[in-house]
């Protein structure tokens, strides 16, 4: 998440010292807003690509992390598995086993 507010910032620092230079630029009044709608315009299309891509970043890594906990719920159960398959053939604990 880092990266995307040093992005998000570096953008706004552009963009704000790109409407500055055309405010001060020697243009007529309506050459300079248009400039500055090209600009917004440009802006918002890379905020709104930015976040699509840290929502896809974001939804990734969580569908990682779900597919990582699936992985180890099942080695865990396995892992009960053999530890119990072992202590019923080492049958020193029977009174502690169900009965069948």
């Amino acid at each position: 998440m880092n990266t995307g507010k040093i992005i998000l910032s570096l953008l706004v620092g552009v963009a704000a010292g790109a409407v500055l230079g055309l405010l001060l630029a020697p243009n007529k009044g309506s050459i300079t807003r248009r400039r500055i709608m090209d600009m917004a315009d440009d802006l918002s299309s890379d905020i709104k690509e930015n976040v699509s891509e840290s929502i896809k970043t974001f939804t990734d890594q969580f569908e990682n992390a779900e597919v990582d906990a699936k992985d180890l719920v099942k080695k865990g159960k396995s892992n009960l598995e053999d530890v119990y398959i072992k202590f019923v053939e080492a049958d020193h604990h029977s009174d502690y086993l169900p009965k069948a």
